[in-house]
């Protein structure tokens, strides 16, 4: 098993910037992939980014291309999104996410969630 434990998020206005924190613990062996997805109500899960094990590939979604950052602290267990010009529309709850296995942008493919971390941005 794996626990994520995901923070950082809040009130910003648009153009403005966070950072968003997720901490792995337990079965953090074995490498798995951790990403970012986040829902707006009556939306569906949307894919942000993700990131393998070690650091070396990272991926995104096409509406955050350019304005967020995943990163991986591996010492720590964390991974971290820093968002920059944050707009309107990505106001949601975000949630870290991890599996075993090779990245998918699919977010039922993913094994384990944070609690999620509202994000809003206002105009």
């Amino acid at each position: 098993q794996v626990q994520l434990v995901d923070s950082g998020g809040g009130l910003v206005q648009a153009g403005g910037s966070l950072r968003l924190s997720c901490a792995a613990s337990g079965r953090t062996f074995g490498s798995p992939t951790m990403g970012w997805f986040r829902q707006a109500p009556g939306k569906e899960r949307e894919f942000v980014a993700v990131i393998t094990w070690s650091g070396s590939n990272t991926y995104y979604g096409d509406s955050v291309k350019g304005r967020f950052t995943i990163s991986k602290d591996n010492a720590k267990n964390t991974v971290y999104l820093q968002m920059n010009s944050l707009k309107p529309e990505d106001t949601a709850v975000y949630y870290c996410a991890a599996r075993y296995g090779a990245w998918t942008p699919r977010f039922y493919d993913y094994n384990y969630w944070g609690q999620g971390t509202q994000v809003t941005v206002s105009s």
